[in-house]
């Protein structure tokens, strides 16, 4: 399985880490050419993507300045598995309740941008993850998810605020499960996404 790591700004390194620990091949997306090479390499491209977090208007900025928009957008409206975090869900998200600026928007979900204020910027609990049982969460002046379509699947809220969610082959999580490695957690969101794409 090979997967196509955006690494254009914020914490695509430590999902790397995650994919090693997992042994999942991976490949890091900074312009045009990458995807280019990539499909012309394997034939068939590549099985997933992941959205990291950072910020989202930077990301979003240098995804079209980069022409990397529309290919994207295109191969997750296409099937290409997709996993967004913090930043990454801001992008996949069709709206967004405070900012009028729309990303990919190819997840029928409404988000909240800086949802949580400059007081709770950062916070960290356990809360339970649909399928995983009770998972650590890492907030990063994170959003959440405001409201969802009808065919996504609510897969962990905090506080009463959906956190985690999945519509067909994206996924998302306002949280960093990428910063949360330890014997007991074994990388269950990410290992959770590749069970994903192998349905």
């Amino acid at each position: 399985m090979r997967l196509g790591v955006l690494a254009l700004q914020g914490a695509f390194i430590e999902h790397e880490q995650a994919l090693n620990r997992l042994g999942a091949d991976f490949f890091e997306i900074r312009q045009l050419a990458d995807l280019e090479r990539q499909s012309a390499a394997t034939g068939a491209g590549f099985e997933g993507l992941i959205i990291p977090g950072g910020e989202s208007t930077v990301q979003g900025k240098l995804l079209q300045d980069l022409g990397l928009f529309q290919p994207i957008r295109e191969l997750i409206l296409g099937g290409l598995p997709v996993f967004g975090t913090c930043a990454g869900l801001l992008l996949l998200a069709e709206q967004i309740s405070n900012d009028q600026r729309r990303h990919l928007a190819t997840m029928h979900i409404t988000a909240v941008r800086n949802a949580y204020g400059r007081q709770l910027g950062s916070f960290y609990t356990e809360q339970e993850f649909k399928g995983l049982g009770k998972i650590p969460m890492t907030f990063i002046r994170a959003p959440y998810i405001a409201s969802v379509g009808d065919n996504v699947e609510i897969l962990a809220k905090v506080d009463g605020k959906i956190v985690a969610a999945r519509e067909d082959k994206q996924l998302v999580c306002a949280f960093h499960p990428e910063l949360n490695n330890s014997p007991e957690y074994n990388d269950a969101v990410h290992a959770y996404f590749l069970r994903m794409i192998n349905e």
